[in-house]
């Protein structure tokens, strides 16, 4: 069955709904799902938590070196939480500090090259759906699924202020839209695997769409892509 099962990967600019679409996707298909975005939150974390220096090359290698990430599945979310070594830092790595920093420990070549890698050996049985901003350009540019998603920035600003809001309430929308744009900023002109469309990627503009109705139009896309799909619970 291995042979029938592709590569789904899913790009595009921060709240774009990106993860949604790939946990509901997996879950239809019955695919793994790989949050990338969790693992460079991780590695932000374990950055702040011991006061790496971003600027310090040995530093920053040292400290990759006492990295260890893996995901494993939460039975009472029914989703799979990411542990940095051995812990649970699900609760932690979506607070507003982490998601300050996380562009620039990402853009970090040393970073960048311990995380696809370890993204590409998640990959080699297929069968996952994979979001970020490389994964269709840099991690598995031989997807047989590329998407590209993006959406109306002010429909992005509010979407991650519901997000904050509900865990922060001092939260402000104008915190939230700096974040998004210094976020895009930095992930669309770092040196290092910038975010931007694959030529194959197909684009998808959620700002006028459901969730329901964009995980429709993507289920058929993967219809046209793979060979024996078989939709769970539809």
């Amino acid at each position: 069955m291995s042979a029938h099962k592709i590569i789904i990967a899913i790009d595009g600019f921060s709240s774009c709904g990106k993860s949604t679409l790939a946990k509901e996707l997996a879950a239809k298909l019955g695919y793994n799902y790989i949050d990338s975005g969790a693992m460079y939150r991780a590695i932000t974390l374990y950055f702040l938590r011991n006061q790496v220096d971003f600027n310090d090359h040995s530093a920053i290698l040292n400290a990759i070196a006492c990295i260890n990430l893996s995901f494993i599945f939460n039975e009472q979310t029914q989703k799979s939480d990411i542990y940095l070594n051995e812990e649970d830092v699900e609760p932690y790595i979506r607070d507003m500090i982490i998601s300050e920093q996380v562009s620039t420990v990402a853009a970090i070549r040393e970073v960048r090259s311990f995380a696809v890698a370890q993204q590409k050996r998640m990959g080699r049985k297929k069968a996952i759906v994979m979001d970020g901003r490389d994964i269709g350009t840099t991690v598995f540019p031989d997807a047989e699924l590329k998407i590209f998603m993006t959406a109306d920035p002010e429909v992005r600003v509010m979407r991650r202020f519901k997000e904050m809001y509900a865990t922060n309430p001092q939260t402000t929308i104008e915190e939230v839209r700096h974040n998004l744009e210094l976020r895009d900023y930095i992930d669309s002109t770092r040196e290092e695997s910038p975010l931007h469309q694959a030529d194959d990627a197909i684009l998808l503009n959620n700002s006028n769409l459901t969730k329901e109705e964009q995980l429709e139009i993507v289920l058929e896309w993967v219809k046209d892509r793979a060979t024996n799909v078989t939709i769970l619970n539809p």
